[in-house]
């Protein structure tokens, strides 16, 4: 009765566990082209049912509510796609009269101009106990092509 209670309690990591032996033992399962087609439903479906899901547990009064934060949703964009570039531009300077090899500072330079990802934003920001509701505003205007400056300035940098 208590390893039924434990392998309850556990069951996501038992998961994992049998997905990893599963794709170690039968690993063209999970190819591009095989019978999961990961080219769709990893970069598809998988992500619109984690996006979906999200959005069904955030409260529509929370949402409209962190719309009006105005000064908050532009300190974070300005921090994001301003400010952190221009600081990973600056450390690079500074990188690059030391003998690192180019190749590894341009990667840098890459990342650091690169918004983080939706889902790091939202489920981070619900996991330390913020407000979700805050969290999308930003993201979602990330996606919105006017907002991507950061990677133009990362493209002239380099």
């Amino acid at each position: 009765m208590r390893l039924l209670e434990r392998m309850r309690k556990e069951w996501f990591m038992i998961g994992i566990v049998l997905a990893i032996a599963g794709a170690k033992l039968e690993p063209s399962i999970g190819v591009n082209g095989g019978p999961l087609k990961p080219e769709i439903t990893v970069s598809y479906i998988a992500v619109a049912t984690i996006f979906f899901n999200s959005g069904l547990s955030l409260k529509t009064e929370e949402l409209t509510s962190a719309l009006v934060h105005i000064k908050l949703h532009l300190f974070i964009q300005i921090f994001t796609l301003a400010f952190f570039p221009a600081t990973i531009w600056l450390f690079l300077q500074l990188l690059s009269i030391t003998p690192i090899n180019e190749w590894l500072l341009k990667g840098l330079q890459t990342v650091g101009c690169m918004p983080p990802p939706v889902s790091s934003a939202v489920i981070l920001t619900k996991a330390v106990g913020g407000n979700e509701g805050d969290s999308w505003p930003p993201v979602t205007c990330r996606r919105l092509p006017w907002c991507w400056p950061s990677d133009r300035l990362g493209t002239l940098c380099s």
